[in-house]
């Protein structure tokens, strides 16, 4: 009778996902989250996560306490992964590792046959440290930002070494046959009191920065002011 109970009180729980989109960058790994509430012993159910722009749609099935790889889309062949202790408390939510560019999209988590499906959605960047190029012009230092790898694409700011914005040429963008973009920047500064500059790229919807930074020698710009006034 307890078994019973347990199924019965099972079978009107619920697959809860998230509202949010949840974002990953390239090559890390990520978890989309779904769990059964109230929480109860998943193990001996089927559970299946789809994608349903894909043919076949199945990113992983487990039934009858075994994974179903062949079934499932080779895209993901050796990517995903379900926590045997989570499930026992009810917690179904899919591993994905080494995150592809491609993995962007809408997943499905599902318990079948009568529990309503939850969708997550996962949204994909790609990021890279920017480097930092120095030449002399006559008024001052040109100096030259490069990142590449980005997706979607970013913004680049120069930073002084108190965090004031400074005014920096038109930002060049280029995208690859691979979709990333690369993207440059240049600004020409003047001797200040710590000769500190900051190159930021960010993109605000993955939520990713990276910046570098550089410091002058001073003497930087006192060569090139010798040099203007020999002329």
């Amino acid at each position: 009778e307890l078994t019973t109970l347990f199924f019965f009180l099972l079978g009107q729980s619920q697959l809860i996902g998230t509202s949010q989109s949840i974002v990953a960058v390239v090559g890390n790994d990520v978890i989309l989250p779904c769990h059964l509430e109230p929480a109860g012993d998943a193990t001996g159910l089927t559970v299946e996560w789809t994608r349903p722009d894909l043919d076949p749609k199945l990113v992983h099935l487990r039934r009858d306490g075994v994974e179903h790889v062949s079934e499932e889309h080779p895209l993901y062949e050796r990517r995903t992964s379900l926590s045997i202790d989570k499930l026992k408390c009810g917690d179904i939510s899919l591993t994905l590792s080494k995150v592809k560019l491609s993995d962007a999209g809408t997943y499905k988590c599902l318990v079948p046959p009568d529990r309503p499906e939850s969708a997550v959605e996962l949204t994909v960047g790609s990021v890279s440290s920017p480097e930092i190029d120095i030449s002399k012009v006559s008024n001052g230092v040109l100096l030259e930002c490069k990142s590449k790898g980005w997706y979607p694409e970013p913004e680049v700011v120069w930073l002084d070494g108190e965090g004031n914005l400074l005014s920096a040429g038109p930002t060049e963008t280029v995208r690859g046959p691979d979709d990333l973009y690369t993207v440059s920047s240049r600004v020409t500064v003047e001797k200040r009191h710590s000769n500190i500059f900051t190159c930021r790229v960010q993109q605000k919807d993955i939520n990713q920065t990276r910046e570098t930074h550089i410091q002058l020698p001073g003497r930087v710009f006192v060569v090139i002011t010798l040099l203007v006034t020999d002329c």
